[in-house]
């Protein structure tokens, strides 16, 4: 249980960097793809070193399908930001906790007390108080895109809980290196076609993502080794949103507001309650 401090706050991190990036205006895919090409990139220096390059197929095959859902699900949520509000684009990312919590209980029969159902509940409360803004001035609301971005980032978190349920513990960083490359390779073909220039700041952003995200990752699937998925997604994504909205008030001086505190709160009482 002691390894779900360094996620939620590696994971908070990783998102505060994501941010300082597009406050920066670097260019979302760009940024994205060097992050995974450079985390990839460090295991595969790694695995040389060590003499430790072999690759089951089960390696690659779950890793593949990692990879593939994670591109998806980045790019796809940059392309919503550009398209529609903020407010439900990160709102949908953020439920999308759901899907691997109904994949622990139902697919891999991970256990579920009363008392955690109730933490459940409050802590999509919670992320819906937290995540909802209304924006001054809408710039539509396509569903498809919401749905899709709920879809592609909740099969992503249960992809990175099935390298522990297809026994692949052990190899895991082998996993994270093959998921690495494959969204590195797709994202960089997506760069390609759509002939977007390469900066030399949005490059040195995405790498220096990618080294953090290679922790981030590692802890996390370390993490989800010895803690069940419906424990770990529900404790980290209150936690990161928690985190980011309190971060936001006191250091940014950005106004939480009255539904804030309430779903800050409510995040606080899920937490109790899951654990």
């Amino acid at each position: 249980m002691s390894w779900l401090i360094p996620v939620v706050f590696l994971s908070f991190g990783f998102g505060q960097l994501f941010k300082w990036s597009q406050r920066k205006r670097h260019n979302a895919p760009v940024v994205i793809t060097t992050n995974y090409l450079v985390l990839a990139g460090c295991l595969f220096g790694y695995f040389v070193l060590s003499s430790d390059l072999s690759f089951s197929w089960q390696v690659l095959q779950v890793g593949t399908i990692t990879g593939l859902f994670f591109i998806a699900s980045m790019l796809t949520m940059t392309y919503a930001l550009t398209r529609i509000d903020s407010a439900p684009t990160l709102t949908s990312f953020r439920l999308a906790v759901v899907v691997p919590i109904f994949a622990g209980a139902f697919l891999w029969d991970e256990f579920v007390t009363a008392r955690q159902v109730a933490g459940f509940a409050a802590a999509l409360a919670s992320l819906f108080l937290l995540t909802w803004r209304t924006d001054g001035e809408s710039k539509g609301n396509k569903m498809y895109l919401v749905s899709m971005i709920f879809i592609l980032q909740g099969l992503s978190m249960c992809c990175l809980h099935w390298v522990h349920h297809a026994g692949l513990d052990e190899q895991r960083l082998h996993v994270l290196m093959v998921t690495a490359a494959t969204a590195g390779i797709l994202g960089g073909l997506f760069v390609l076609l759509r002939s977007i220039p390469l900066r030399a700041d949005a490059l040195r952003a995405g790498a220096g993502i990618g080294i953090f995200n290679l922790l981030a990752l590692s802890v996390s699937l370390t993490a989800l080794a010895q803690i069940q998925g419906t424990i770990f997604f529900p404790i980290n994504g209150c936690g990161v949103v928690l985190l980011d909205n309190l971060f936001a008030h006191f250091a940014w001086k950005e106004p939480l507001g009255r539904v804030g505190f309430f779903g800050a709160a409510l995040g606080g009482l899920a937490m109790v309650l899951i654990i």
